[in-house]
């Protein structure tokens, strides 16, 4: 399956500007030249399979900060968060939720006995969810959210 990425208007703006601040901070020359590449992919329309990890991770960078919304605004976020989701990072994490979904619709329509939620680590949560003798934990972090546990 092909992952490449056509990106117009506001999309390769935001991306463009993003990747065009990123570059002026890195110092590592790899990092560079991904970021090179990208650059010139976004100014061509197209961003191939090939920098589309490059991508990603500089999408997921500027929307786990808050920069894309705050230098772009709402709309420019939306736009990055439209391409995120077409990428293999963002399909996984959208998955991924999809599943947690699944599992916690079993306690619909159930009376909620308990709810708890700890902090795992920082940025890092165990969601706890209990219902006529069912229980689900949910992790939510970095890595989006996963169920971690069934228990009856």
């Amino acid at each position: 399956m092909s992952s490449s990425v056509e990106l117009r208007g506001e999309a390769a703006e935001v991306i463009l500007g993003e990747a065009q601040a990123v570059l002026a901070m890195v110092q590592d020359e790899n990092r560079r030249a991904r970021l090179a590449d990208l650059i010139a992919a976004v100014a061509d329309g197209e961003v191939a399979d090939e920098d589309t990890d490059a991508l990603g991770e500089l999408l997921e960078l500027g929307l786990q900060t808050g920069r894309v919304r705050a230098v772009y605004g709402p709309a420019g976020e939306q736009a990055a968060l439209k391409v995120f989701r077409r990428l293999p990072r963002g399909r996984e994490l959208d998955e991924a939720a999809r599943k947690v979904t699944e599992a916690l619709a079993s306690l619909a329509g159930k009376p909620l006995e308990s709810v708890r939620i700890q902090a795992t680590a920082p940025g890092a949560f165990l969601l706890t969810l209990a219902a006529e003798g069912l229980e689900l934990s949910v992790r939510l972090d970095r890595q989006g959210a996963r169920l971690t546990g069934v228990g009856m």
